[in-house]
């Protein structure tokens, strides 16, 4: 027999993909995405409040440190 051989299993799958899979991949990098923003939403705001909570401390802080240079 000459020719190319049938594509196995995984390869027949892999060309009856459709837009479903397209779309939960998609879905599945935009909620990726989400978290990440959500992450740094939290993170930016534990800095504010630690800024807000310690200025009194971080100010005399760094005016110690600026007369000592």
């Amino acid at each position: 027999m000459t020719g190319t051989p049938a594509p196995g299993p995984s390869v027949a799958r892999g060309l009856k993909r459709g837009r479903g899979d397209q779309r939960r991949c998609a879905a599945r990098r935009g909620q990726g995405l989400v978290e990440y923003g959500l992450i740094l939403v939290l993170a930016v705001v534990v800095c504010v409040v630690s800024l807000l909570f310690f200025s009194d401390q971080l100010s005399s802080l760094l005016s110690l440190i600026a007369s000592a240079v």
